[in-house]
Parts: structure tokens; sequence; C-alpha cells
């Protein structure tokens, strides 16, 4: 069945959208880069045990996706939209082979970490906050391929609701620490901030670039911006929260 979504007012497409989207992907390697590459070279350095293999797989299923994001971008505005197209149904099959992994990931890791100094089994949170918000934006952008302007903005989305772990790791140990400095004991905001700071600020990109160039907001930036921060919000809720990490060990099968 054919999906088609697109408010008539909206314009489909913009002069400027090129090169947004582009920088855009760019600024998702970007997190990447400062958030794990300081990690994999201090890891390497150091001779630390190596990760379980699905942490591996995850990695190249990530990077995977992050690089096919930049080709579809490319491809676009280059004007080879055949090849962008036959090039998605990738991304179909990636995603959620992403989705099982991103799981799978989260279980295995935490257990490993369970009862070691710095583990954190009520994290479990924040991770599933961000695989669902991944799952629900990647399935609505390709439900909505055939309608360019609401199909780029759930997959740009989807991948901001990922690459925050990458931003995370470059300041969140700042803005908690500045915290604990000057407030004491960390709570919803200062973990908010630390966790999902790159996500607030480019979602609150999109708007203002769509407000900026269409004089309104596409739905699918609305539904999914909404969407997207409420989940995170509900994360922050039950990790701070003393109930759930007990619930959470369960969960995980502790």
């Amino acid at each position: 069945m054919r999906i088609v979504w697109a408010p008539a007012a909206f314009a489909r497409t913009h002069r400027w959208d090129r090169d947004f989207y582009l920088m855009m992907v760019g600024l998702l390697w970007l997190g990447i880069v400062m958030g794990f590459v300081p990690e994999i070279v201090h890891r390497l350095q150091t001779h630390a045990r190596p990760y379980p293999a699905i942490v591996h797989l995850h990695a190249v299923a990530f990077v995977a996706w992050l690089c096919l994001l930049a080709a579809q971008v490319v491809l676009v505005r280059t004007r080879h939209t055949d090849l962008h197209m036959k090039l998605g149904v990738a991304g179909m099959y990636l995603y959620p082979a992403m989705v099982v992994l991103g799981i799978a990931t989260a279980v295995v890791v935490d257990r490993l970490h369970a009862g070691k100094p710095g583990s954190d089994s009520a994290f479990l949170s924040i991770q599933l906050a961000d695989i669902l918000n991944f799952a629900v934006m990647a399935s609505a952008a390709f439900g909505l391929r055939r309608t360019p302007s609401a199909h780029k903005r759930f997959i740009i989305l989807a991948t901001i609701f990922i690459a925050n772990a990458g931003f995370a790791r470059s300041w969140e140990g700042p803005i908690l620490h500045w915290v604990a400095r000057h407030h004491g004991v960390a709570g919803f905001w200062a973990y908010a901030a630390g966790l999902f700071l790159s996500d607030f600020l480019l979602v609150l990109m999109m708007g203002a670039y769509d407000l900026t160039t269409r004089r309104r907001l596409h739905p699918a930036f609305v539904f999914g911006a909404s969407f997207g921060l409420l989940v995170e919000a509900l994360a922050i809720w039950l990790y701070v929260s003393p109930w759930w990490k007990p619930v959470a060990i369960r969960l995980l099968g502790l």
C-alpha cells in the first residue's frame, strides 16, 4: 500500500535543503567521532579487555547506517535519485537488524558490568529509549519513503536519537561534575543535559530550519520531535526514580 503524507502548504523542497541536510549528517558524524574515537584509542593504548563480539557487530551496523546516510544525502545532492532509491533498500534491511542488535548489546553489556565498580543497571531506561526512538522514526521514514519531505526528516531524527551516545561521551562527565560541584546530587535536568543535550539542540536546529525556509513545521517533524523528546524525558524520569533500578535488574535477569 502506498503511503503519502504531504501537507499542501508545505514546500517539498527548498534550495537550501541539500546544504542543510549535508550539514546535519556532518554534525552527526562529528558527535560520533568526538565520543568514540578517544575511547577506542584509550582502550588500544591500555590493552583493555576486548568487548564481547556483539558490541563489535553493533558498532559495525551503526557505522554502516551512518555511511549509508551520508551516501544517500550525497546522491540526492548530486541528483542521482534512482541510485538513492535502490540503495535505500539496504537501509530497510539494516535498521531492523540494528534494533535487535541494540537491545541484545544493551543486555549483554549491562549484565557483563553488573556488580562491578561503576555499573549502572538503571541506565537500561536510556538504552531502551534510544532503541525505541530509532525504531519508530526509521519505520516511519521507510513507510513514508514516497513522501520525500517526511521521509528525510524521519531519517535524520532516527539518527539523531541514536547518535546521542557519541555526544554524551564528550560532555556528560563535565556537565555532571559541574552540577555536583555547585548543586550537589545530580537530578532530572542534569542527566537530561548530560545525556540528551545533543538531541535537543539538533532537533531545535531542524525546527528552526523549517520555520526559516517554510514558515511552518512539517507534521513529520512535529510528531517525530515530540515523540522522541517525550520518550527521552520518560527515560530520564525512570533513571532517577529509586524504584526503577530493581525493575531494571529483574529485566536484565540478574
